[in-house]
């Protein structure tokens, strides 16, 4: 993948993260919380794939780690400026629902379709 379009893809991904996805998923636990909830929402780079990334915290007394990473939607780039994309199902796999796609249409996607948020 060209260096340029990396840098385009992390800017943008990130603006839409700040100010689409935090507003509508990030928000203040109840005092009485028992549930896992979203702190955090970030995006990285692995393996040639872009991610949407989000940390939860588990507030049970008897949980096994206070915070957790999950992935849940996924960019692969398949040359020419187009990505694959797909979110994580319940199953722990990868779900590819659109190919080929610019990365506009993948931004919209995310934006419109909840299915690719947390």
């Amino acid at each position: 993948m060209p260096e340029a379009l990396k840098e385009v893809v992390t800017r943008r991904a990130t603006a839409l993260v700040d100010t689409v996805l935090k507003p509508a998923r990030v928000v203040a636990p109840a005092p009485d919380m028992q549930w896992n909830y979203l702190v955090k929402l970030y995006t990285r780079w692995s393996a040639g794939y872009f991610y949407f990334c989000g940390t939860w915290r588990c507030p049970a007394p008897n949980c096994l780690s206070e915070f957790f990473d999950l992935k849940f939607t996924r960019l692969e780039y398949v040359g020419n400026e187009r990505f694959n994309l797909a979110y994580m199902r319940h199953t722990d796999q990868w779900a590819t629902v659109f190919y080929d796609l610019s990365l506009d249409d993948c931004l919209e996607q995310i934006a419109s379709n909840e299915l690719f948020w947390p």
